[in-house]
C-alpha cells in the first residue's frame, strides 16, 4: 500500500524521533504494519503496551522489539507465555536469532541458561519469581506477556493478574492479546495498577477470511453483497424445509452430508488445503482419520512421504520398541505418510510436536483437531472447517461464543503465503444461516477476570506486605475493576427506578389514608396464598394470617376510597419497581469489595488452620506459600498431618495423584490397598473439614481429592510398563503423560516446602521420570 506525501513526511520525521524502532523495523524483509511501529514506538517512549490483534497479525514482533531493546542497551527481559509447548517454540526462534548465550528458557521441568539477558518462561514461573524475591527479576527492564488473554481461564488466569498488580512498577510491560472487544476497558485497569500504558488495537486481519457454509456437496459463500447473508443459501434453506409435510419446523430434510473423506477430498479439488477441521471431540478426531485412512485417502507424493519418514525417524528415536503398540505408533505414522492427522490432549506430546512441525512445514495437509489447538500454537491453515457450532462443556451441549468462532476461524490464512484464509461450516439440520452469519459477524467477545485470591496467593501476599496493604493490593485487581464499573451501571439503574418508583406512590396518593400501607397488605396477602399452596403443613397458620390481615384491610379508610382501584395499579407497579430495586440492591452488596471480602474469609481459614496468628506467618504458613495449585490447603493439612511420612516412592506418588488428578467421565476407581488406602481415607476426612470450614463462610469450596489416578501412577512408580498399565484402560497415552508430569511438578514443590520429605520425593522422582515420561519433558 503506497502512502499519500503527508504520511511518508509524517513516517520519515517519527522515524527520526525513535531510531531504535527504525532500526529494529529494517532488519525484517518487510514493511512493518502501522499498529507494530506505533506498540514499538510507545515501547521507546518508555511507556506500556497492550496490543489486541487478531490470530497471525503479528503481535509478538513488538514483544521481540522488546528483547531487541535489552540486546542492544543492557539490562533483562522475561518473554512469558501460557504453555511450555509455547516457551519453547519461542526459545527456539530467539536462539536462532541472537545465539545460545543470550537466551535462557524456564518451564516447570527445563532451566537453560536461567540468568541469561532474554529468558523465555511460562507465566507461573514469574509469578514464584515475585513471591520468593528472586534475585533474577534484579535488572529486569521489560516483561512480555504473550497471549495475555488467558487472564480470563477459570483455572490459571490469576496468575496473569498477580504479576500485573505486584510487579515493579519500573519494569514496563507488552501484552499481547487476540482481539477482544473490551481492550480500552482492559488498557483503562492497565493504565490504573501499571501507569502510563498505550492500548494499541488492531481489527485487520493480515490476510483476509472469506467464511462459507458446505451445503451438501456445494460449498456457498455464507455473506453476499454489503456483508448481508448469501440469498441463495437462505433459499436453499426454505426449500429444504418445504420438502417436509405438515409443519415445516418439524423435521426439515438437508441435503445428504459427505463424508468426513470425501470433504478433504473436496477441499483439494477447491484447492483449500492444507485444512484444520475442529472436532470437539478427542475420540471423533482419532475416528475421522481413521474413516480417511479407510476411504484410501492419500495428500502426499513419494517425495513428501520421504520427507515425513525423516522426520518422524528423527522425533521418534529415543521412544521404547515395546511401547509402539500401545501408543498407535504404526496407524498414526501410517496416516502421516499420507498427510493426515489428529491432534488433541491424547496424544503423546513428541506425537502433537511432529504434526506440528510437518503441517508448517506443508506436509500433512489435513489434521482434525480438538480446540486446544487454537491456543496459540503456530500452525496456520488455508482452511479452517467447523464440524458443528456446539460443544461439550463437562455439563451440557452449549453454543460456541463468538470469541471462541474468532480463535478458532483465526487459524485461517498463512501470511506471506496465502491471498485469502477460509472458514467452512458444514451445513446440518440444527444450522440456520441466519445464527451462523450472527456468530460470523459478532464483535462482542469481551475479556472478563477469572481473578480470586486462593490459600497460596492469600499467604505469599501477607508475608511480602502483611495483611492490610496485601488486602489493598487485591481492590486493584481487573475483577474488582470490572465488578465497580459494573457497580456504576446498576446504582445508576436504581436511581433511574427509584424516581419512576417516587412518581407512582405521589400518583397513588389517597386522601382518606395511607394507601401505601393499604397496597401492602394486599401484597402480604397475596405472598401468603403463593405461601399456603406451597407449605400444607402450615396451610391453617396461613389462612388465620390472611384472614387477620383481611379484617384490617377492611378496617382501613382507603378501602371506601372510590378510586382504590386505580390507586392500586399504580402502587403495584411502584411495588415491582422496589422488588426490582432490592435485587439491584442485592447485586451491588454482592460485587462490592468481593476480592477483599474472599480475601477476608480465607484469613479466617488460614487462622482457624493455624497458617497465620494475628498476621504473623506460622512455619506451616511458610510451607503453604511453597505449594501452588487447587488443592494447595489440602496437601499442606496432608503433610502438616504427617500423611506421606512413613509412604514408600510409589505410595507416595499414588496419593498426591489424588490432588492433581481430575476423571474425565465417571469412571471405575481402583485403589492399591494397604498404606495408599489409609492415607487416602485420611486426606478425605481432611478435605471433609475444609469443607465444612469454607462453607460456613460461604466460600466456594475446593475440589474434592480424585483417585482415579492413583491405580495407574502406583504401577507406574512401581517399574510396570507403559503398555501393561494402558491395555484395557480408558486412559489416553497424552492424559497419562500430562498427569504424571503434574504429579512431578507437585512432588518438586513439595521437595522445597518439606525438607522432610525430600528422600522418599527424590526417590519417586526418579522412578517416575522414565521413559515416556522423561522423553516427553524434552518434546513438549
Amino acid at each position: 500500500m503506497s502512502l499519500s506525501p503527508s504520511e511518508s513526511y509524517a513516517r520519515v520525521k517519527a522515524n527520526g524521533k525513535f531510531p531504535k524502532t527504525r532500526k529494529f523495523a529494517e532488519g525484517f524483509p518487510f514493511e512493518l504494519d502501522e499498529f507494530q511501529i506505533n506498540a514499538c514506538h510507545a515501547l521507546e517512549s518508555g511507556k506500556g503496551v497492550l496490543v489486541a490483534a487478531p490470530t497471525g497479525a503479528g503481535k509478538t514482533i513488538v514483544g521481540e522489539f522488546a528483547v531487541d531493546l535489552v540486546i542492544n542497551s543492557g539490562g533483562k527481559c522475561f518473554y512469558t507465555t501460557p504453555i511450555k509447548a509455547l516457551s519453547n517454540q519461542k526459545y527456539s526462534e530467539l536462539v536462532l536469532k541472537y545465539g545460545e548465550s543470550k537466551i535462557g528458557l524456564l518451564t516447570g521441568d527445563t532451566s537453560i541458561n536461567s540468568e541469561a539477558q532474554i529468558v523465555i518462561m511460562t507465566t507461573e514461573v514469574l509469578r514464584n519469581m515475585i513471591y520468593a524475591n528472586s534475585k533474577t527479576i534484579s535488572d529486569l527492564k521489560y516483561v512480555v506477556m504473550d497471549e495475555v488473554h488467558y487472564l480470563a481461564d477459570k483455572f490459571r488466569g490469576a496468575v496473569w493478574e498477580e504479576i500485573l498488580i505486584h510487579l515493579s512498577d519500573a519494569v514496563q510491560i507488552i501484552s499481547l492479546s487476540a482481539t477482544v472487544s473490551n481492550a480500552e476497558e482492559f488498557g483503562e485497569w492497565l493504565q490504573t495498577v501499571r501507569g502510563d500504558t498505550e492500548v494499541i488495537v488492531s481489527e485487520i486481519r493480515p490476510v483476509p477470511l472469506y467464511q462459507h457454509v458446505l451445503f451438501g456437496n456445494r460449498l456457498l459463500d455464507l455473506f453476499g453483497e454489503n456483508q448481508k447473508l448469501n440469498p441463495e443459501l437462505t433459499r436453499l434453506e426454505r426449500d429444504s424445509y418445504r420438502q417436509v409435510r405438515g409443519n415445516w419446523r418439524d423435521k426439515p430434510k438437508g441435503p445428504k452430508p459427505l463424508s468426513r473423506s470425501e470433504i478433504v477430498e473436496k477441499l483439494d479439488r477447491e484447492g483449500l488445503l492444507p485444512a484444520i477441521t475442529f472436532i470437539f471431540s478427542r475420540n471423533n478426531c482419532d475416528a475421522a482419520v481413521r474413516q480417511c485412512l479407510a476411504a484410501g485417502l492419500r495428500l502426499t507424493n513419494s517425495r513428501e512421504r520421504s520427507e515425513i519418514r525423516a522426520v518422524i525417524a528423527k522425533n521418534m528415536k529415543n521412544l521404547a520398541e515395546e511401547d509402539l503398540v500401545v501408543l498407535g505408533y504404526y496407524e498414526w505414522a501410517d496416516a502421516l505418510e499420507r498427510g493426515i492427522s489428529a491432534h488433541h490432549a491424547g496424544l503423546l506430546p513428541a506425537f502433537k510436536v511432529t504434526v506440528e512441525e510437518l503441517f508448517q512445514r506443508g506436509l500433512v495437509k489435513a489434521v482434525f483437531a480438538t480446540e486446544t489447538l487454537a491456543l496459540g500454537i503456530n500452525m496456520p491453515a488455508r482452511t479452517v472447517v467447523l464440524e458443528k457450532l456446539s460443544k461439550w462443556n463437562g455439563e451440557g451441549h452449549v453454543a460456541i461464543s463468538p470469541g471462541e468462532y474468532t480463535q478458532l476461524t483465526g487459524r485461517a490464512g498463512r501470511r506471506g503465503i496465502d491471498i485469502e484464509g477460509n472458514a467452512v461450516i458444514l451445513w446440518n439440520n440444527d444450522l440456520d444461516s441466519t445464527s451462523v452469519g450472527g456468530l460470523a459477524s459478532t464483535r462482542t467477545y469481551p475479556l472478563k477476570s477469572s481473578f480470586k485470591p486462593t490459600y497460596n496467593m492469600s499467604i505469599n501476599l501477607i508475608s511480602q506486605f502483611g495483611s492490610s496493604r496485601a488486602r489493598t493490593s487485591l481492590e486493584f485487581s481487573l475483577a474488582q475493576f470490572q465488578a465497580d464499573k459494573a457497580v456504576v451501571g446498576l446504582a445508576k439503574q436504581i436511581r433511574k427506578n427509584e424516581s419512576a418508583r417516587d412518581a407512582f406512590l405521589s400518583e397513588a396518593k389517597c386522601h382518606l389514608g395511607d394507601f401505601v400501607q393499604y397496597a401492602q397488605m394486599r401484597a402480604d396477602i397475596k405472598k401468603l396464598e403463593t405461601d399456603s399452596r406451597k407449605n400444607r403443613k402450615k396451610r391453617i397458620e396461613i389462612e388465620e394470617e390472611i384472614g387477620s390481615i383481611r379484617k384490617r384491610i377492611k378496617a382501613h379508610p382507603s378501602n371506601d376510597c372510590p378510586d382504590r382501584e386505580n390507586h392500586s395499579r399504580l402502587a403495584e407497579r411502584a411495588h415491582r419497581l422496589q422488588r426490582e430495586i432490592d435485587g439491584l440492591t442485592q447485586r451491588i452488596n454482592s460485587r462490592t469489595n468481593v476480592i477483599a471480602k474472599r480475601f477476608d474469609r480465607i484469613k479466617v481459614i488460614l487462622d482457624k488452620f493455624g497458617y497465620i496468628n494475628n498476621d504473623e506467618i506460622a512455619k506451616s504458613g511458610k510451607m503453604l506459600a511453597k505449594i501452588y495449585g487447587e488443592t494447595d490447603l489440602l496437601i499442606a493439612e496432608s503433610i502438616q498431618a504427617g500423611v506421606f511420612d512413613t509412604l514408600t516412592p510409589a505410595d507416595l506418588v499414588s496419593v498426591i495423584s489424588s490432588c492433581v488428578y481430575e476423571s474425565r467421565n465417571e469412571e471405575v476407581t481402583k485403589i492399591p490397598r494397604g498404606d495408599v488406602q489409609i492415607a487416602l481415607a485420611t486426606i478425605s476426612k481432611i478435605y471433609g473439614k475444609i469443607y465444612d470450614a469454607e462453607s460456613d463462610l460461604n466460600l466456594e469450596t475446593m475440589r474434592a481429592p480424585d483417585f482415579g489416578f492413583c491405580w495407574a501412577s502406583n504401577r507406574w512408580a512401581s517399574g510396570q510398563s507403559l503398555t501393561s498399565i494402558l491395555k484395557g484402560s480408558e486412559l489416553t497415552v497424552g492424559d497419562f503423560v500430562r498427569n504424571m508430569k503434574q504429579i512431578i511438578d507437585l512432588l518438586r514443590q513439595l521437595r522445597a516446602a518439606a525438607p522432610q520429605l525430600q528422600e522418599v520425593i527424590d526417590q519417586a522422582l526418579i522412578k517416575i521420570d522414565r521413559g515416556v515420561i522423561a522423553y516427553a519433558g524434552a518434546a513438549v
